[in-house]
């Protein structure tokens, strides 16, 4: 059975250009991928592939969004979503729907089923599961993942960072919601090659604090979109 992975982190930007310019240059991405239909929910959008995992920035268009009002609530630009892969669909929302865990939005495609979880319900971040088919592709990642993967670089998301008001519990309610069991303040994914972990919110409140992506020579860290970006050395899946 496929591993539950962290395969998406969106962060969220008041001026989209500028912060899609300094995430390419930091990680040396190529170009992204422009998504209309994050229109649906008053957004324009980049997608970054980094290895077969994705790094999107979401900025909005129109008034009185989610996204807006997240950064009103963080006081600028923040780390905003967390996308995980997980196996099993109808699972993962049987799951969602033992823990009284309402769905926001949800979709299913014949390439990949897609479930938003009410950010009310889930502390720390926007949390989707999604479920794409064959399980190594993404179509959130552009019409070149869509029922296939094209030739990619090395690397990707290997950690994330969430703080929140209660690490403990935060980690169990993300883990239940996973089917993972949590050690401690952190979740372990995609076999030992991501982590997740749970930390006490400080001054900005609850949210994504902190990325972890390894590409082949990498060592350096950086603030960037409101988040702290760490670029490690490494390869997590991948190929030319």
């Amino acid at each position: 059975m496929t591993a539950v992975r962290l395969r998406q982190v969106a962060l969220v930007a008041a001026e989209l250009e500028p912060a899609a310019e300094a995430l390419r240059k930091a990680l040396s991405l190529d170009e992204p991928f422009r998504d209309p239909g994050v229109g649906e929910f008053g957004l324009q959008n980049v997608v970054f592939s980094a290895g077969d995992t994705f790094i999107e920035i979401v900025s909005p268009v129109r008034e009185n969004t989610t996204a807006g009002r997240y950064l009103d609530r963080r006081g600028g630009d923040s780390g905003y979503m967390a996308l995980f892969q997980v196996p099993d669909t109808a699972a993962a929302r049987a799951r969602a729907a033992d823990q009284g865990v309402r769905v926001v939005w949800q979709v299913d495609l014949p390439d990949i089923s897609g479930t938003h979880l009410h950010p009310k319900d889930v502390p720390g971040a926007i949390v989707s599961v999604d479920t794409p088919k064959p399980p190594e592709t993404w179509r959130w990642g552009g019409p070149s993942w869509t029922g296939q993967v094209p030739p990619h670089h090395d690397g990707g998301i290997v950690g994330m960072t969430v703080e929140c008001d209660d690490p403990a519990r935060t980690a169990a309610t993300w883990g239940a919601l996973l089917g993972i069991s949590p050690a401690g303040h952190e979740l372990t994914l995609d076999g030992g090659r991501q982590t997740v972990t749970f930390r006490r919110s400080g001054a900005r409140g609850e949210g994504i604090s902190e990325l972890v992506v390894a590409i082949p020579g990498g060592g350096d860290e950086l603030e960037l979109c409101g988040l702290t970006l760490r670029v490690v050395d490494g390869d997590q899946r991948g190929g030319d």
